[in-house]
């Protein structure tokens, strides 16, 4: 296990990591110092190959969200810092090659929600409360949620989340799909991990060939995003996985896949 200052980044084996923040007492609020570490983190995750990385709050939080005890002291300057680096560990997780799960164990206010938003897969735990909250102390989300929540919840549901700033059921999240699933919080952790296997199983270049071709193309007119995922087709159809899935399919058995993402 790998530990800078709030953050801590744990091996889980078969290219699986964890990226846990570790503020319990601050509901994991995202400070300047956690959001250097998490963004170190998560280049370290990429350094190390991983195929999966799982992000879980410690505690009874995922993250409250931007530290507003630490930016209320600060100057207009600071406060642009501050959310520059909230940014720029979101935006890490968000461009990330590898499949990244929000693992929401607890409430996801703000800042907490945008960086479940970024990552590819969002599981939360039952009966906690999240939302963009910004409105509520005269702000908006500036880290990525006014542009990310339309694209997966879409432009309605995005403006009356952050407009009321109201927080939501993860239920209620679920059936908008701003969560993929809700387990029991018991439960939550080994359902995680077992996606992260799963998915852990997959080829790595095939799931980062389908998140490139899902967020490029969802940004260009249908014929363009055709052409983009034609033109993806020789790379995969002649790479060493699709081979070993073709024999693994023939011989009846579980495929082992070989690529590692540079």
């Amino acid at each position: 296990m790998s530990e800078q200052r709030d953050v801590t980044l744990e091996d889980m084996d078969n290219g699986i990591y964890r990226i846990r923040l570790n503020r319990p007492e601050r509901l994991n609020a995202l400070g300047m110092d956690s959001v250097v570490a998490l963004k170190a983190c998560v280049a370290e995750a990429a350094a190390r190959h991983a195929r999966v990385l799982l992000v879980q709050g410690t505690g009874r939080a995922f993250s409250a969200g931007a530290d507003l005890k630490e930016r209320k002291g600060m100057d207009l300057a600071g406060k642009l810092e501050h959310n520059a680096h909230i940014r720029a560990a979101i935006d890490a997780l968000g461009t990330a090659r590898c499949v990244t799960v929000a693992v929401l164990n607890g409430l996801a206010l703000g800042g907490g929600t945008e960086l479940a938003l970024a990552c590819d897969l969002r599981i939360a735990a039952a009966g906690i409360s999240l939302g963009l909250t910004e409105s509520r102390i005269g702000a908006f989300p500036g880290a990525g949620g006014t542009q990310r929540l339309p694209r997966i919840v879409g432009v309605s549901r995005a403006l009356q989340l952050m407009l009321t700033g109201e927080a939501v059921s993860s239920e209620y999240a679920l059936s908008i799909g701003l969560v993929n699933e809700v387990a029991a919080a018991e439960e939550l952790d080994a359902r995680a991990e077992a996606l992260a296997r799963l998915l852990a199983g997959r080829s790595a270049t095939a799931l980062a060939a389908i998140k490139r071709l899902v967020h490029q193309g969802i940004e260009l007119p249908l014929q363009a995003a055709l052409q983009l995922e034609r033109a993806a087709l020789p790379e995969i159809l002649g790479s060493a996985d699709y081979a070993e899935g073709l024999a693994a399919f023939a011989e009846k058995r579980a495929p082992v896949f070989t690529s590692v993402l540079p």
